[in-house]
């Protein structure tokens, strides 16, 4: 018989090595694809290798490309950490490989993803019998919410979408804030209704979208309509007013969806439960777990408030296929149909926090947020762009778009944190995102000084 825990050690003690670095590792990269591609690639081998050698050449070739993005100063793209837990659970997820499409073939992942999904609705204040699938990220679950959106306003039409198509369908407006996040676009294109179509409602100063100005936009026309609104601006951080956007929807009969990537987690502290007010009146929501919640990657929810909507949107069937009466058939609720049970390590990171631990994470690294700002707005000429309500900083240096793209180049090439930039109101500005269970106030800090004494030198340069 084979051994089938050959290599494991190996790839343990590296992870173990790793780890217990990662908390000092450079955050950036030592190569780029390039150099990985001429220590990795070349004519696959003749004859197999190993798993104990294979794993060796896989670290030696991989580890000069890494990116820190675990680690408490990677500050870019809003990405979490991976809590201890979760990621042990992940590796447990692999090794028992279990298909999470049918309760057939895992009824242990089924029932994880039943306690796993009740938590969730539970700790962001949704109604507890919305339906919950477990889908990769946010392009996934607000491509799946969408699908469930499109089936009921067009149902309510009186079409079939699932039966028919598009063709000939009554048309949708689809109507979202001017700065709603770019997956919403793509979540249009995948389902035939246009990425160029939605309508784009004006957006203050944080990228909040105007709820009167939904209301005339809603007013001055009819047919099926659907409103993506935003919990927590990729940018600012700023909750759209989701009570009197629900409020306005009502009236005009539209499906709310809620884009809360990250941003809904807010609800699960006291300190920032105020910005999601109203965010139970929705339809669907999309939210993260590989962001704020700190879960390896290939985890986010898709939540609807309508179970057959989303059944009707995601249902699979097939003579083949056994199912299990009265029990929970996963991928009824998800786009794919084989996946991993990737629900556990959600399972994982809430257990090990608890509902303090959680709400405690999220009001620390809003702190953090706002420490950050205090920092970066003592650089002479700097300007902190938006309202810290969340975990988000939006700085602007002096010297224009060139000065900054200058000084995030500068950081990044450091290696003590990383951070992006974004363009906002038509400039390049700063952008930095808090959402590791593992920053410090101290990594903090050391970050600022990093940031601070890049702007130095490229104004000295300049």
């Amino acid at each position: 018989m084979s051994d089938r825990t050959v290599g494991l050690r190996t790839a343990a003690e590296y992870a173990h090595t790793f780890l217990t670095g990662l908390d000092d590792r450079p955050v950036v990269a030592r190569t780029d694809a390039a150099g990985v591609r001429e220590r990795l690639g070349g004519p696959l081998p003749e004859r197999g290798e190993q798993p104990d050698a294979v794993i060796r050449t896989l670290v030696d070739g991989v580890e000069p490309g890494l990116v820190a993005s675990a680690g408490p100063r990677h500050f870019g793209f809003v990405i979490g950490g991976v809590l201890p837990a979760a990621l042990a659970a992940d590796w447990l997820v692999s090794t028992w490989d279990q298909c999470a499409a049918f309760h057939s073939l895992s009824p242990a992942a089924a029932a994880i993803e039943d306690v796993t999904a009740a938590w969730i609705l539970d700790v962001l204040g949704l109604p507890a019998t919305a339906s919950v699938g477990f889908v990769t990220g946010g392009q996934g679950a607000n491509t799946t919410c969408l699908a469930a959106a499109r089936h009921a306003v067009l149902a309510a039409a009186g079409w079939d979408v699932e039966r028919d198509g598009l063709i000939g369908a009554p048309p949708v407006r689809i109507l979202c804030g001017a700065q709603a996040h770019v997956t919403i676009d793509t979540a249009l294109r995948f389902l035939g209704l246009g990425a160029a179509t939605a309508i784009r409602v004006p957006a203050d100063s944080q990228g909040r979208m105007d709820p009167v100005a939904l209301h005339q936009v809603l007013t001055s026309g009819t047919g099926p309509a659907i409103v993506c609104a935003q919990a927590g601006n990729v940018s600012t951080g700023a909750f759209d007013d989701i009570d009197a956007i629900a409020t306005v929807c009502a009236e005009h009969g539209a499906w709310l969806h809620i884009d809360g990537a990250f941003g809904l987690w807010a609800a699960a502290a006291p300190g920032t439960r105020h910005l999601t007010r109203g965010v139970e009146r929705a339809d669907s929501w999309a939210v993260d777990a590989h962001k704020w919640l700190n879960v390896p990657y290939d985890a986010a929810m898709a939540i609807v408030a309508d179970e057959q909507a989303h059944l009707a949107a995601m249902s699979l069937a097939g003579p083949y296929l056994v199912a299990d009466p009265g029990q929970r058939d996963s991928t009824n609720f998800v786009p794919e149909s084989s996946r991993r049970a990737r629900a556990i390590p959600v399972y994982a990171a809430l257990r090990s926090l608890g509902r303090r631990g959680l709400a405690e994470l999220v009001e620390r690294n809003c702190a953090q947020a706002r420490r950050m700002a205090r920092r970066l707005g003592q650089i002479p000429g700097a300007e902190v762009l938006n309202d810290v309500v969340l975990n988000q900083v939006l700085v602007r240096l002096p010297g224009g778009d060139d000065a900054n793209r200058a000084v995030v180049a500068a950081v990044q090439q450091d290696g003590t944190c990383w951070l992006g930039g974004t363009t906002w109101h038509g400039e390049f500005v700063i952008r930095v995102s808090f959402s590791n269970w593992a920053t410090t106030d101290h990594d903090v800090d050391r970050s600022a000084d990093a940031i601070m004494a890049a702007a130095r030198a490229t104004s000295a340069t300049g």
